[in-house]
């Protein structure tokens, strides 16, 4: 019996090497194409713990909308007008659709359709930096200490893995401007789930004439010719080897390059990812920007059949750092702020408002979150340099610091109960005094929304050790799908 398992143990070692040296040699011509590796990823890593995806019932979808940085809860979803001056912006409260909700003036599209989203003002964690906080959010790690890499997989990652279908020509998970980094931390990532759990990821302005995205949908048909011609010779060239294939990798590795072949020539998914094929009042309606065609991107894509979506909201359209850090020696916070949001309002409004337009609202839920709130009380410091937001090198401007003790989350669609206010914080805005959530109970949601059992599903982390996907924490109930 012990050698029987050695020799298993010896196969497998085999196999994987035989693979590896076929993506190194056998693919050839083919080698501008990354997605036979990573299908194959998928692939391998789906047949390893087949029994931990459940039944599915709905194909329910997520949207993510990533503000990394950390957005102001006090100058967005959560102000405080009545607090003191070194506490409080300029900007004034407006009223909303919800009774009792009261948003910044920098949001007048939110206050119109505040009755389609639900505002969470109660979530809490201890991840101080960008890092701890990105992980603790999205991974469900604990540490508070900022880690060069995770070690949990993302929400995202274990929602692909449990319910990818690798006969899609549509990948089941699509970053667009992924949620991968910031600076030199790696803020998200599959772990022990490997590669194939990540997303297909798409970089670029979708709102710039010139944007393409690689490797999905030819369109000429030489390409297409000299594509089918590629592959006829690698198969010629690779016939000798099928011989010696004891274990089928020749076989399996077909299955994969069809999948890459399929997502080459698919016409539906070309459409899915051509916002040209958008009338152009609805893609002047999310805003010819950036951030505006991100979103309908994400829109496209979940009406297509993706499941998992995340969009991050970075880059110029935040100001001169890039991102929503509003610390004074990066940005003034309050000149920040007011030129993203104009860009940020009409993107996310958009987005929830067609989710409901377009009857995509009881499966697909869209959550708009950062890795944690900003410091009630304003700070000063010198800037660091001049740009969109910020005064030039040496001027001294306000600011708002890292604060994960309380942050704001908004929700909508999923066939949930829109139109709430869940929990609050103090009268400063330091800390929540009702119904606080962690970011376990904020995962569960997630898992709970896509069909996921969180509470008996665990995975084989890197020593092969059952790890629970939700450690300690439970769906919120003010964001259950109604009946």
């Amino acid at each position: 019996m012990k050698q029987h398992s050695n020799r298993r143990q010896e196969s497998q070692r085999a196999t994987g090497a035989s693979r590896r040296e076929f993506m190194r040699i056998g693919l050839g011509g083919f080698s501008s194409l990354t997605l036979p590796g990573l299908y194959q990823l998928q692939a391998a890593a789906a047949s390893q713990d087949k029994a931990t995806a459940k039944p599915k019932k709905e194909r329910t979808a997520v949207i993510l909308v990533w503000c990394r940085g950390g957005v102001s809860h006090l100058d967005t979803y959560d102000p405080k007008p009545d607090v003191a001056s070194d506490y409080r912006g300029p900007f004034s409260p407006i009223a909303t659709k919800t009774e009792g909700l009261l948003l910044s003036e920098l949001l007048p599209r939110h206050a119109q359709i505040s009755d389609k989203f639900t505002v969470l003002r109660s979530i809490t964690h201890t991840g101080g930096g960008h890092p701890a906080g990105s992980l603790q959010v999205l991974g469900g790690d604990p540490d508070r200490i900022d880690k060069r890499k995770p070690t949990l997989p993302d929400f995202m990652s274990v929602a692909n893995f449990l319910r990818r279908d690798t006969h899609n020509d549509l990948p089941n998970y699509v970053g667009i401007n992924a949620i991968t980094n910031y600076d030199s931390f790696q803020i998200a990532g599959p772990t022990y789930l490997g590669p194939g759990a990540g997303p297909f990821q798409i970089n670029g302005d979708p709102s710039s004439p010139d944007f393409k995205v690689p490797n999905i949908g030819l369109t000429d048909a030489r390409q297409t010719e000299r594509l089918a011609q590629r592959i006829s010779l690698r198969q010629q060239f690779d016939q000798y080897r099928r011989d010696l294939d004891l274990e089928g990798a020749m076989e399996a590795m077909d299955q994969f390059e069809a999948q890459a072949t399929n997502l080459l020539t698919s016409k539906r998914a070309a459409d899915a990812f051509d916002l040209t094929a958008e009338p152009q009042h609805i893609r002047e309606r999310y805003g010819m920007h950036q951030w505006g065609q991100q979103c309908l991107m994400a829109r496209r894509l979940v009406e297509a059949g993706v499941e998992i979506i995340t969009t991050e909201l970075s880059g110029k359209l935040c100001g001169r750092v890039s991102n929503w850090d509003d610390h004074a020696v990066n940005h003034h916070v309050f000149d920040a702020i007011k030129y993203r949001m104009p860009f940020y309002d009409q993107a996310v409004t958009a987005l929830i408002e067609d989710i409901y337009q377009r009857g995509l609202d009881k499966r697909v839920l869209v959550v708009v979150a950062g890795e944690f709130g900003r410091t009630p009380r304003i700070s000063y410091a010198q800037s660091t340099g001049g740009g969109i937001g910020s005064g030039s090198a040496g001027t001294t401007q306000p600011g708002r610091d890292h604060w994960p003790n309380a942050n704001s989350m908004l929700f909508a669609g999923g066939n949930i109960q829109t139109g709430q206010i869940i929990g609050a914080t103090d009268a400063k805005g330091e800390g929540p005094i009702e119904r606080a959530v962690g970011p376990h109970d904020f995962l569960a949601t997630i898992y709970s929304h896509l069909g996921i059992d969180y509470a008996n599903t665990f995975l084989p982390d890197f020593s092969g050790r059952p790890t629970p996907i939700v450690m300690h924490g439970n769906a919120i109930p003010e964001l259950a799908g109604r009946a």
